[in-house]
């Protein structure tokens, strides 16, 4: 293994334990009735995990949509990933957009604990493949 391919395993391994402790925060924030900022984290904790699938692929991007493009692309079009997860990680992206930036957005408590359930499952998918 090359120090390159080394590098790379190394964040990859990285981004994964960041998904995982960005869900955790999602966790807190939501049994704490902090939904927006819980909508904030579950996104990202997505977001970590299928940046680690990207690095996999020797995929790298800046941009979101790209990303979640990608991901489309190369996992799900082609049947290796239920279409439920392209669902989940798209919905995901728009809700922590409206967390974000829409001034009277408001999340059910049943609406982020579905989210939170759905990340979990997220990352658990990306782990098997990185696998």
């Amino acid at each position: 293994m090359s120090l390159m391919e080394h590098d790379r395993a190394t964040l990859i391994a990285h981004r994964i334990e960041r998904a995982k402790e960005t869900a955790g925060d999602a966790h807190l924030l939501y049994e704490n009735n902090k939904y927006l900022s819980a909508v904030n984290r579950v996104y990202y904790a997505m977001h970590h995990a299928l940046y680690a699938l990207a690095l996999k692929n020797n995929y790298i991007t800046g941009k979101h949509g790209q990303l979640i493009g990608w991901f489309n692309k190369t996992y799900v079009k082609p049947g290796l990933v239920d279409t439920k997860y392209s669902r989940i990680i798209t919905r995901a992206f728009e809700k922590r957009m409206d967390s974000d930036y829409d001034n009277y957005i408001v999340f059910s408590s049943e609406e982020v604990e579905t989210m939170i359930r759905e990340c979990g499952e997220l990352i658990s998918v990306v782990e098997s493949l990185l696998k």
